[in-house]
């Protein structure tokens, strides 16, 4: 498998440190709202990382972190009268209900700001023991200019830096380049805690080097996160957790490229700022991980309504062979598979190395899902009506298999159909029987205006839902 690694710019053969357990930490929310669309595509992109590595056989340790120290959670705390622990764990939960919707399984650990305090507390006070970080009347800095490699993930000068418009610029500090690691209390500040330089909190970046080494150790595998991250966020976790432990802090970087809106940047001021839960009213949570996986992860991403409505209709197809497959699996002919069918099987193998091909090539699952398509194309020509049940469910198996490491096909199969719709069919079935035609059609017309749409095969009634 290789990997385009940000900080050589370049795919690289991906070699975990322990053959058996990859780490990965992947940068999570900042908990005072629900997640946007742009927030949507990492937490996709990664656990579609997270899945397949688990499908070749690898164990994943995979942390993903919540950011309940802000300014912004802060701010709604006071909008809404409530604290701002209650707001943090009000939107922890409604991430948790999305992420669920968009089928991102949990992390191994999601560790928050507010449970890893001491330890932050220590690593800062550790880079200012080492020389790397200063105090100014209860705030710490990091001093950027006492780490040499500072930039290069960014790849961008030193120098350079300084005058970006980026640059965080406080006349206490003594470079502008300089970062906080802990904040002195604010007035009305409710989030503090005591520490050798008085009531305060963490700054932003120091969070993720702190919990990245806890929960993963000194040097990871894969650290993760959108492409608006590499500076100055992953840049200064770089700076300051390699300062402090010695030893670089991720072999492999990962950014995923940014969302646009209808070819706009996402911004509220241009009102085209929408949250996953926005469009989860209107698409369901696998049509919008389908349309969050239809291109590579690092290109830029437009979303629109057409769009969104081609993921809908490709991810229908998909549907809707599985079901087809799974009718012919209960229905079909008994007995084991033809020579025929054994042959057509075997042949159908190719598309599961396709897929394997394109994301062992920088997790391209723009191409591995044109690989699940030809797999249906051709195993449409393959298994119709008088196919094996055993033929009939290997290709289905196989389809489930291959999508379910994308993360698709995994809606709930249905528990039975609904006893009075399963009285209509039958009442159709009778009347049909009786040469009622008109019954018949009557019945029939009721239950496509319900969504149910009948089709009539060698095998029986099958009951499609419509989508």
């Amino acid at each position: 498998m290789k990997i385009y690694n940000t900080i050589s710019r370049k795919k690289e053969e991906f070699v975990p440190i322990d053959p058996e357990q990859v780490k990965i930490y992947v940068c999570g929310p900042t908990v005072y709202n629900y997640f946007h669309i742009g927030n949507a595509r990492p937490f996709v992109v990664f656990d579609t990382l997270r899945r397949y590595l688990e499908y070749l056989g690898k164990q994943v340790r995979f942390v993903q972190n919540f950011t309940d120290v802000e300014d912004k959670i802060i701010n709604r705390a006071r909008e809404e009268g409530i604290s701002a622990g209650e707001v943090s764990e009000k939107y922890i939960e409604e991430y948790y209900k999305d992420a669920a919707a968009l089928h991102v399984k949990k992390a191994t650990v999601h560790p928050k700001v507010t449970e890893n305090i001491p330890e932050i507390i220590a690593f800062v006070r550790g880079l200012i023991e080492k020389g790397h970080a200063y105090e100014v009347d209860g705030d710490v800095y990091y001093s950027a200019r006492s780490f040499p490699g500072y930039g290069k993930l960014s790849r961008q000068n030193i120098d350079d830096l300084e005058t970006g418009a980026r640059v965080e610029v406080e006349e206490r500090k003594k470079d502008p380049l300089d970062f906080a690691l802990w904040k002195a209390q604010k007035a009305g500040d409710e989030l503090a805690w005591e520490s050798p330089w008085g009531l305060g909190r963490p700054g932003w970046h120091i969070e993720c080097s702190v919990m990245s080494t806890k929960y993963l150790g000194e040097t990871i595998d894969i650290h993760a996160g959108g492409q608006d991250l590499i500076f100055p966020h992953h840049e200064n976790e770089i700076a300051q957790s390699e300062a402090y432990t010695g030893k670089p802090f991720a072999n492999y970087w990962m950014h995923n490229g940014y969302i646009t809106i209808d070819n706009e940047k996402m911004s509220k001021s241009k009102g085209n700022f929408f949250t996953a839960r926005d469009i989860l009213k209107e698409y369901d949570g696998e049509t919008v991980r389908y349309f969050l996986l239809s291109g590579h992860y690092r290109n830029p991403i437009n979303f629109s309504r057409e769009l969104m409505e081609q993921a809908k209709n490709s991810l229908a197809r998909l549907r809707n062979a599985k079901a087809n497959l799974k009718h012919l699996e209960e229905h079909g002919e008994e007995g084991g598979m033809s020579p025929a069918e054994q042959e057509q099987l075997a042949a159908l193998e190719k598309y599961r190395e396709q897929f394997k091909k394109a994301m062992d090539d920088d997790l391209n699952t723009a191409d591995a899902i044109s690989a699940i398509f030809e797999l249906v194309r051709e195993a449409n020509t393959f298994v119709k009506d008088g196919a094996s049940r055993e033929f009939a469910g290997k290709c289905r198996e196989l389809l489930c298999e291959l999508a379910g490491v994308l993360g698709l096909l995994e809606e709930q199969e249905e528990e039975g159909v609904d006893p009075e719709i399963q009285a209509l069919v039958e009442e159709r079935q009778a009347a049909r029987k009786a040469k009622n035609f008109a019954r018949a059609d009557e019945i029939r017309d009721l239950l496509k205006a319900r969504g149910i749409l009948l089709e009539d095969t060698a095998q029986g009634v099958k009951i499609n839902v419509m989508k």
